[in-house]
């Protein structure tokens, strides 16, 4: 076995066996990398760890919320940005060891109903004990959406170390999980364009580099493609949807809409168009990939020269974006006209609605999860998918947000795992997981228990960390005047012509 090894190994690359492998010789982009990473670690090393401050939270910029910080970024430690940027590369260093250097072991992933369903139910119990009274008692408040995202993402964490992919029922329900982050994506931005009207470039910034400053340090320091890291350019892309359906002629605001009812009408005729736009290219392959495959487009969105796995990840979830837009749409539609009762401990609705809505809303969530389960092809349920996940959202939404007291309660567990779901997901490609998440991570051998004990506790505090840096340098890369933004908007574009030229020579 060992003489095997040692020959087909070497040819073969195999990605769960790495004896008789060298490492992956390092790209250009990569030398370049450490080249930058190490002179960050120098000068993080020189400065200190004592000059660390404390970092304020992020703000939620994924759901279009935003909360002003009494420090104007003027005011920041001049060493912060140089610290945060020593302690990024000492990550990327750890994300570079666990998953390229030939350090750290790798073991299959074997799915067993017991090794998904019993870590689920302790962390819903955990969830539970965790909650506390809500500041909000409005449909879909901050905390609330905060807990959503956390226990989905605890979900999809489980489901991705288990192997539950390959059981069917179960992977439906993690496509409707999807699913609803690209529903609370439109519901937020909607939310926010809608009310605020702020089409500005400091904004826009801000969201994308909240969304893509991570993937893109990835990119350079693991060698991946965009595309590798499919969420993060799902969620960019709906971002730019969004934004130009909002800002478009004729830029249609709340404002308008009190004015006069015609407005409101123009705004539905608008989401039509949205919804028509992507129901043709739904049904045009061979266009939509003809637009992704033209440079710089196709280095962006292609995966091993393909860009058959980006039409995948769009096609499976194209019609929620515009029903979290559509559904943020009726509910502060109701909520201009006071149709609503979202006081403390009242139910949404009168006590007859609200009983019918809740009951619609069950039958309606269990009649989804009976189909999922009796699901027995994974390409015929996904052609169904884009269809009916709605259902299983608003059914949720609904069962979360029509009894006054749920809403008036919040997991605090989940909503802190839910501030840094973004990271949560795309950290553990590499320091949870392994071999691009193909197996599992082993920083102790022979001890299994152990082993994912330590590495989940490395992992969560590697993703809260990254969290902080992330809002860290927002702040001091997008300032806030215009001239100065557009200077480095422009140094950012020629950075990303120079890495996809380089990428192309690779």
């Amino acid at each position: 076995m060992v003489l095997m090894n040692s020959m087909c190994n070497k040819i073969l690359k195999p990605i769960d066996g790495s004896c008789c492998q060298s490492a992956p010789p390092l790209s250009v982009l990569q030398k370049l990398a450490a080249a930058v990473l190490l002179v960050s670690v120098v000068c993080f090393v020189l400065l200190g760890f004592s000059s660390h401050r404390k970092s304020r939270p992020a703000p939620d910029v994924e759901s279009g919320e935003e909360k002003k910080h009494p420090a104007a970024v003027g005011q920041l430690n001049p060493k912060g940005p140089l610290l945060a940027i020593g302690k990024m590369s000492l990550i990327m260093l750890y994300f570079y060891l666990c998953d390229r250097a030939d350090i750290f072991m790798k073991e299959q992933k074997f799915y067993t109903h017991s090794a998904f369903f019993i870590p689920l139910i302790y962390i819903f119990v955990l969830g539970v004990f965790y909650s506390e009274n809500s500041k909000e008692t409005k449909l879909l408040n901050r905390e609330q959406t905060d807990e959503w995202k956390g226990w989905m993402q605890l979900v999809i964490l489980i489901y991705h170390i288990s192997g539950a992919s390959a059981f069917i029922p179960v992977y439906m329900h993690v496509r409707v999980l999807v699913a609803a982050y690209l529903f609370q994506t439109g519901y937020g931005h909607f939310s926010f364009f809608w009310l605020k009207g702020d089409f500005g470039l400091y904004r826009v910034c801000q969201v994308l580099f909240r969304l893509n400053f991570l993937v893109v340090v990835l990119c350079l320091v693991m060698d991946r493609p965009y595309q590798f890291y499919y969420f993060v350019p799902l969620v960019t892309f709906w971002f730019a949807v969004i934004y130009a359906t909002m800002a478009l002629w004729p830029q249609i605001l709340q404002k308008q809409a009190n004015g006069s009812a015609f407005w409101n009408l123009a705004l539905l005729l608008k989401l039509l168009g949205l919804l028509l736009f992507i129901g043709f290219f739904a049904y045009s392959q061979e266009l939509f990939e003809g637009i992704f495959s033209v440079w710089p487009l196709s280095k962006l969105f292609e995966l091993q020269g393909s860009i058959h796995e980006w039409w995948f990840r769009w096609k499976l979830d194209r019609f929620a974006v515009v029903n979290g837009m559509l559904f943020a749409f009726i509910y502060l539609l109701l909520q201009k006209y006071q149709l609503l009762s979202e006081g403390k401990g009242e139910p949404l609705f009168s006590n007859k609605i609200s009983n019918c809505l809740l009951f619609v809303s069950v039958v309606s969530f269990m009649t989804y999860s009976i189909w999922a389960s009796g699901c027995k092809n994974k390409s015929e349920c996904n052609e169904m998918h884009p269809y009916i996940s709605v259902v299983q959202i608003l059914a949720f939404i609904l069962i979360r947000n029509i009894p006054g007291y749920a809403r008036s309660l919040y997991s605090s567990f989940f909503a802190w795992f839910g501030k840094i779901s973004l990271e949560l997901f795309i950290c553990q490609y590499h320091i949870w997981l392994a071999a691009d998440t193909k197996g599992i991570l082993v920083l102790i051998p022979g001890n299994p228990t152990l082993n994912i004990i330590v590495s989940t506790f490395i992992f969560v505090c590697v993703a809260h960390e990254i969290s902080q840096i992330t809002n860290d340098l927002a702040q001091v890369a997008i300032p806030k005047e215009s001239g100065p933004l557009l200077k480095r908007l422009l140094g950012a574009g020629v950075f990303l012509v120079l890495v996809l030229t380089l990428s192309q020579k690779d």
